[in-house]
């Protein structure tokens, strides 16, 4: 299907500019803060889940999913200092250096989120099977590392599509001595600026072939909108909506046994069984949780895309291009996130995490000293007593 090309006036209801230009001042630093934390919370991750009580196919999902993260989360750090943070001229700001670095964070972002996107779709298949279908063997370790392996070398060619269309292109603008741009309001001779150069740039922009060739714009917005986005969100609807309907059941056949065991043995044991069945309720919710906020996050981004293929060039140009950063806020969150949802929502991530960064962790309390009477009536002082409290 070809691009229409579509006058930007017709959308002029979806003028987002002055939010663009509001947001790109605050976009830098928030997702700065956003990026260091989430690097530091997918470390944790990686090095929680690693452990060996911890080793599962769903947490060898999770590492490999962390893994993909964290890519994303270090890539974007230097990005935003580039363009939100480091404020410089334009002939220092569009060089051919920083041109390829843009270049190759377009594609290699991409590719890391790609991976994210499949793990997590590979993730609710997995517990689908597991949970809803009893079949565990199905999900073997063996076969979990097999499919991560697969997504990591798959999705770089899933996204060929983006690197033949984008490419770095040179512009000459007229600057001034300090190599900012002159306003377009301005003519040359009526410039205050004594003097003016002829500086060659270079930007991040779509190849000759694309820009000619509506087909090839289309594809590449088919596979990004509904290949990579739409798709994964509809099979995470309906995985979701089956792990829903199996754990009201299992609720419900649980509460049932409960009161019919309560009835003929000890109510310890019923307690304990139901406290290890609760357990493994919350660990499926905070899965789902998982599965809910990517759904949230990237059907957004699927939704814009196949907007702009079918409705043209005017819509992807101020709308789409207008919420860019905030689409790059959606995705940064969405991998940074996850942590908080473990550290909530599972005791095993807990107790885990705690072994392996609190557990020598000491806090040193003295009493000071101790008035010692004997049976004469004298007194005398003891030794400071350090007590050593573990956390």
């Amino acid at each position: 299907m070809a691009l229409n090309v579509t006058s930007s006036a017709d959308y002029d209801v979806c003028d987002l500019k002055s939010f663009h230009h509001h947001y790109s001042q605050l976009h830098g630093w928030i997702s700065l803060f956003v990026c260091i934390f989430g690097s530091i919370a997918n470390i944790l991750n990686i090095l929680v889940l690693t452990r060996r009580e911890m080793r599962s196919p769903t947490n060898i999902i999770l590492t490999g999913l962390a893994v993909a993260d964290l890519l994303v989360m270090i890539d974007y750090i230097p990005y935003s200092f580039h363009l939100y943070l480091y404020r410089r001229s334009r002939k220092d700001t569009f060089t051919y250096g920083w041109a390829i670095f843009v270049l190759f964070h377009s594609n290699f972002a991409q590719v890391c989120h790609t991976i994210s996107i499949c793990l997590t779709l590979i993730l609710a298949v997995w517990r689908y099977v597991a949970v809803a279908k009893k079949n565990r063997e199905w999900c073997s370790y063996r076969r979990t590392v097999f499919a991560i392996l697969i997504t990591y070398a798959f999705c770089p060619l899933l996204c060929v599509p983006l690197y033949i269309t984008t490419e770095v292109q040179e512009k000459v603008e007229v600057l001034d001595s300090n190599g900012m741009s002159i306003p377009q309001t301005e003519s040359l001779e009526d410039s205050p600026v004594a003097k003016t150069v002829n500086t060659t740039l270079y930007f991040v922009r779509l190849t000759e072939t694309a820009q000619n060739d509506d087909i090839l714009t289309a594809l590449n917005f088919w596979i990004y909108s509904v290949v990579i986005k739409l798709f994964p969100c509809v099979v995470l609807t309906v995985v979701i909506l089956k792990l829903l309907q199996v754990l009201l059941e299992a609720k419900r056949r649980r509460q049932k046994l409960t009161n019919i065991q309560e009835e003929k043995f000890d109510r310890k044991k019923t307690a304990r069984r139901v406290d290890k069945e609760r357990q493994t309720d919350r660990t499926k919710m905070m899965l789902l949780a998982v599965l809910l906020l990517f759904l949230l996050t990237e059907l957004p981004q699927g939704i814009l895309g196949l907007l702009s293929v079918l409705l043209g060039r005017g819509f992807f140009k101020t709308c789409y291009l207008m919420l860019g950063d905030v689409i790059d806020m959606l995705t940064l969150v969405n991998s940074a996130i996850n942590f908080i949802l473990y550290c909530t929502m599972s005791r095993q991530f807990r107790t885990t995490f705690n072994e392996l960064f609190c557990k020598n962790w000491r806090i040193t309390r003295h009493t000071g000293k101790q008035i010692l009477i004997d049976n004469n009536g004298h007194t005398g002082t003891n030794h400071t007593v350090t007590q050593v409290t573990q956390v």
